[in-house]
């Protein structure tokens, strides 16, 4: 169900050399995953016999005992619906394999060979195993209770139209590894059984590496290692397991030295694909290793036998309201900062280019706040005076004294002085000359006010030798909620790739880190204003009336949207689900559909205002750039989507 797939790791307590013992509680395990609908379980390496039988791995009681519970787990899966991933020795002629059995449905379906053997320090496997790479036949099929088995390290399991690959602990560190050759093969899960020991730092350079390998490899790695009862001779373990998606760990298990549990999360392999997609360095690379690629064997589990996985609903899968911010305080002030120094830099790399000042329309709403400290920052990195800093709010018919206010004590604050110039009687004499009555609060009414303020700013700048900087953000360009040549147009702007619920996390680190120590009460409350272009009169009281909010929806909201659509190509089924269960509590289902469909009605018909957007730095990894982010038609047309919208419940 919309790409999300369920997958466990399992660390059972070991008894070394106890075969029968070690088959119950892999047995338990099984059972429990079962209950949470698990559709594969992955076991360490070695899990039938321990992995430190050392010796003991030539005798033949001991390789017998295997055959036998490889069988009876064989026999046992027909009663569950998942795929059992579970490491033993293999015995193929005169050679002894460390072996990864993957078995499904009653069938062993196949049994994948670790091709890496470590033979250093306290590691001595070549004593005992063979490397698949020294398999007689690189394409070997056994025959297993009748039928043929395929084996080696170069097979890919088709579950249900999801690829995965096992690779086996060391495989793992290898310079060019089983798993990258599986992707580039098309699995887009590699599961890695493992008994690594621990020793200091080991394991966070374990976690790095299977977070930079996910990453590399465009995939989901799911590993597994043998837990702490594997040994107390000369080595510990620590059953670590991890799930990492892409360059993101997922889940990982908390106790540093731990056995006997189960790990579940669930994948969302939609972002895998959609990565592929776009990755063009990642075909490329498919094409060069082709010789390795066409070597391997698809094994299609579901023509092995009929049985079917439990369907994954993902309710495992963790989901960030807030995709563009994060959750944790240090972080989300570290991103922030970033991302400041990032519109500094390419704002004051402009100024030095073009030698001119920075003109800012500020109206005390949280963007203009954010281009005018980004503008007053970029002053300062160039060696320049504050007073360079060319302010200037405009008041209209809308601008309440807070804003107002607000505005005047910010520009102050930054140690330059405020350009005042109300546009009341122009933009009256303006609608006058329309033919407009001045009582009818319509969009002309409106954006009369923005093209004025607008017209002052570029022309101001001529003036003095200025660059109007520019103050949309991302979710306006989105939703095409600015003035087409009113505030969607200037000729640098700084936010055009900052999203509305990030702007005011970007004001509140200014704050936070006393970057302007003068503004820092001026900014809070900045931040607490309601959202508002301020076109529409105040209240009796001399409060804001027109709140953007109300007229094109929750920007949370919008901004969720925008994530999902432009950085993966959801469908708006698959949007509609996360958001759903992202928002459950907070907004009822319908009105989630209905601002859904307002997002995509305005993301298709507003393209236009973002065709001529103007240059301005890209922060993150949705932007709306008509120069290289978004080549979108102006007017192509948005009935596929609605129409999928109207068959969501």
């Amino acid at each position: 169900m919309h790409d999300f797939y369920r997958v466990s790791t399992a660390v059972p307590d070991v008894s070394v050399g106890n075969v029968n013992y070690n088959y119950e509680k892999i047995i338990e395990k099984i059972e429990k995953a079962e209950r949470y609908e698990s559709q594969i379980i992955a076991f360490p390496e070695l899990a039938i016999t321990g992995y430190s039988c050392q010796d003991l791995f030539f005798q033949n009681s001991l390789i017998k005992k295997t055959e036998e519970a490889v069988k009876n787990l064989v026999a046992y899966s027909e009663r569950v619906r998942q795929v059992i991933v579970v490491g033993g020795p293999f015995r193929l002629d005169s050679r002894l394999y460390n072996a990864a059995y993957v078995i499904f449905g009653g069938c062993l379906c196949g049994i994948t060979l670790k091709t890496y053997l470590p033979n250093y320090a306290e590691f001595y496997e070549k004593r005992w195993f063979d490397s698949a790479a020294d398999l007689p036949d690189k394409s070997a099929i056994v025959n297993y209770n009748g039928e043929n088995v395929p084996v080696g390290n170069n097979i890919i399991y088709d579950l249900n139209g999801m690829k995965f690959a096992v690779e086996i602990c060391e495989d793992l560190w290898a310079p060019i590894s089983p798993g990258t050759l599986y992707c580039l093969g098309g699995a887009e899960l590699i599961i890695n059984i493992s008994a690594s020991n621990e020793i200091i730092a080991k394991r966070d350079h374990r976690r790095n590496l299977i977070i930079e390998t996910s990453a590399k490899n465009v995939c989901d790695y799911l590993y597994v290692s043998a837990g702490s009862s594997e040994s107390t001779q000369d080595l510990i373990f620590s059953g670590h397991s991890m799930l990492a998606e892409n360059g993101t760990m997922i889940n990982e298990n908390a106790d540093f030295i731990a056995n006997d549990y189960l790990m579940m999360a669930d994948i969302d392999l939609g972002k895998i694909r959609s990565d592929r997609t776009r990755n063009k360095s990642f075909t490329d690379s498919a094409s060069l290793c082709k010789g390795y690629v066409n070597r391997m064997t698809v094994v299609d589990l579901s023509r092995k036998n009929s049985r079917k996985v439990a369907e994954c609903d993902g309710k495992y899968y963790i989901i960030n309201k807030h995709p563009f911010i994060p959750s944790a305080k240090t972080k989300r002030l570290k991103r922030c900062e970033e991302i400041f120094d990032m519109q500094v830099g390419g704002l004051a790399r402009r100024l030095k280019l073009t030698g001119c000042k920075p003109v800012v329309g500020v109206s005390g709403g949280m963007d203009s706040t954010l281009a005018l400290l980004v503008a007053a920052r970029a002053l300062e990195k160039l060696g320049r005076p504050a007073s360079d800093l060319v302010a200037i709010t405009m008041p209209a018919f809308g601008t309440t004294n807070r804003t107002y206010n607000n505005s005047l004590k910010l520009i102050k604050g930054l140690g330059t002085e405020p350009v005042v110039i109300n546009i009341k009687a122009a933009c009256e004499l303006h609608l006058k000359d329309l033919g407009h009555d001045l009582e009818t609060k319509d969009i002309t009414y409106e954006n009369t006010q923005a093209r004025e303020r607008t017209q002052i700013l570029m022309d101001y700048a001529n003036m003095i030798n200025g660059l109007v900087v520019g103050t949309g953000d991302l979710s306006e360009l989105a939703l095409g909620w600015c003035t087409y040549n009113g505030d969607q147009m200037s000729m640098y702007n700084v936010n055009g790739s900052i999203p509305k619920t990030l702007v005011k996390w970007m004001i509140d680190s200014v704050a936070e880190n006393a970057v302007f120590p003068e503004c820092t009460e001026t900014l809070k409350d900045i931040i607490d204003t309601p959202i508002s272009p301020e076109l529409l009169p105040p209240d009796e009281n001399g409060n804001i009336t027109q709140k953007t909010e109300d007229k094109v929806g929750p920007y949370e909201l919008h901004d969720f949207f925008l994530y999902y659509v432009m950085r993966y190509g959801y469908s708006p089924a698959k949007v509609f689900y996360l958001a759903g269960r992202a928002f459950e509590g907070d907004y009822p289902r319908e009105e989630i559909l209905g601002w859904l469909r307002v997002f995509y009605r305005r993301f298709f018909n507003q393209q236009f205002k973002r065709s001529c957007m103007p240059d301005g730095v890209k922060v993150g990894s949705v932007a709306l750039s008509p120069r290289g982010d978004l080549r979108m038609p102006s007017d192509a047309s948005c009935d596929i989507w609605m129409k999928e919208l109207e068959r969501v419940r």
